[in-house]
């Protein structure tokens, strides 16, 4: 017979779980979005600014896709680095450090003089993406209630198609009216403004303060469950939960229980992100070498991140129906065929504009499908780690998939054949996480 709970004592875990989630936490999932959001703009500036790029010093198809690679050299270190810092330190400040870094990077490539410095400026911006990735996964999923946690995880996803979309619109009126160098500092400000709002909406997860303090937390668990609109607790129940987060190291994510999943996890989400960035990377230098300015370039690349947005609403849709892990492997199988498809397109720009909707759609969802399984298959005190050895290992890998894409077109190429080659990495991605289902049965059974 279990001993008597003393009066007022309780889990705020399990009490979150169970209960509506408040205005706060929603306020979090908001923030959480508008950061996703500028992830969004800050990643794919590079795209847009790259027919500018290439008019005004001159580069190589090569030499272009070198420049755009470094972001991803960043995201990988960033992810590696800061995602076991959001476990030990906390969300909140690990997000504050990738918004410094991200600025600092913005401000840099919008006024470097030589592609030397543009490349430190992407780096420097890709290493704040990076870890921002890991945190906020984390951060949303630890902000909402059991019902709503696959919901919120893909609204934040959905936040780096609306973002590309909104500053995809705001970069094509700037390379009208005055130039590349305009649309890093357009990201640069908008990464500033975005600080006072972690400051203020976005404090750590009572999740991650039980965590990390243990029965210590109380006085900052009732603070929290308070702006949720929830009673105070005389004392904590903590079942199972030994205190003290720390970096979540390589032997711990690669122990027995979850090394499985996260090797197959980082294969999978490696091939689809390669897919992914030459569709976002090279549509609008593809687009432009066809014969359409740089404006009518980055039009279509908006509407490829429109198909991302429409991809992220779909998934969320279909997720209440069928498992995350089943729906991810069906669209991932569906993003190598469409942007295939893309890649054969005639030079007509609605025609084009329509395909890379559907590629986008397809390519973007499975990127969620990712977030989400990461979200659901890795433990607290190892959720933020975890999610940044599978972003950072993920994206690393891929740094070499816009400058393998230049080669190809460095070595007479066309686009469709390039499309082909680039695109069979979501086809990877479905068979890596079919024999990962496979083995959850086993362990399951």
């Amino acid at each position: 017979m279990s001993p008597p709970v003393p009066h007022g004592f309780g889990d705020p875990i399990e009490i979150l779980k169970r209960s509506p989630m408040s205005v706060m936490q929603w306020a979090v999932v908001a923030v959480m979005f508008g950061l996703n959001a500028l992830d969004g703009f800050d990643a794919l500036a590079i795209s847009f600014a790259a027919p500018g790029i290439l008019a005004q010093w001159g580069l190589t198809r090569a030499e272009l896709g070198a420049v755009m690679s470094m972001e991803l050299v960043g995201m990988t270190i960033g992810s590696l680095m800061l995602g076991g810092v959001a476990d030990s330190r906390g969300r909140r400040w690990t997000i504050l450090l990738c918004l410094v870094c991200m600025s600092i990077g913005m401000f840099g490539s919008a006024l470097s003089p030589t592609v030397s410095i543009l490349s430190i400026g992407r780096v420097l911006t890709g290493f704040g993406i990076g870890g921002m990735l890991a945190a906020t996964t984390a951060g949303v999923a630890e902000a909402a209630n059991e019902r709503r946690r696959p919901l919120v995880v893909v609204l934040m996803a959905a936040g780096f198609p609306i973002g590309s979309v909104l500053g995809g619109m705001v970069a094509v009126h700037l390379l009208r009216a005055h130039g590349w160098h305009e649309v890093f500092l357009f990201g640069a400000l908008c990464t500033m403004l975005m600080m006072p709002l972690v400051l203020w909406l976005s404090p750590d997860s009572i999740e991650y303060e039980v965590h990390k303090l243990g029965h210590d937390a109380l006085p900052r668990v009732n603070r929290l469950l308070a702006r949720m609109g929830q009673a105070p607790l005389a004392g904590l129940l903590m079942p199972d939960r030994p205190a003290g987060a720390r970096k979540a190291g390589l032997t711990e994510i690669l122990a027995p229980e979850f090394r499985w999943t996260t090797i197959l996890l980082t294969i999978a989400y490696l091939a689809n992100i390669t897919t992914f960035h030459f569709l976002f990377k090279w549509t609008g230098q593809a687009v432009a070498d066809m014969g359409f300015s740089a404006s009518q370039a980055a039009s279509v690349l908006v509407w490829a991140s429109t198909g991302g947005i429409a991809g992220c609403l779909l998934f969320g849709l279909l997720s209440g129906r069928i498992s995350t892990l089943h729906l991810t492997i069906g669209i991932a199988a569906l993003a190598s065929v469409a942007v295939a498809i893309f890649g054969a397109l005639p030079a007509d720009l609605a025609i084009l504009s329509v395909g890379a909707f559907g590629a986008g759609l397809c390519a973007n969802a499975a990127v969620v499908g990712h977030y989400s399984l990461a979200a659901t298959l890795f433990p607290t005190h190892i959720r933020a780690g975890a999610t940044g050895v599978v972003i950072g290992v993920g994206r690393g890998a891929a740094a070499a998939a816009p400058v393998l894409a230049g080669i190809l077109f460095s070595a007479g190429y066309g686009f469709s054949v390039v499309a082909i080659v680039m695109g069979s990495g979501s086809a990877i991605c479905a068979v890596a996480l079919a024999v990962l289902r496979a083995r959850l049965g086993r362990a399951r059974r």
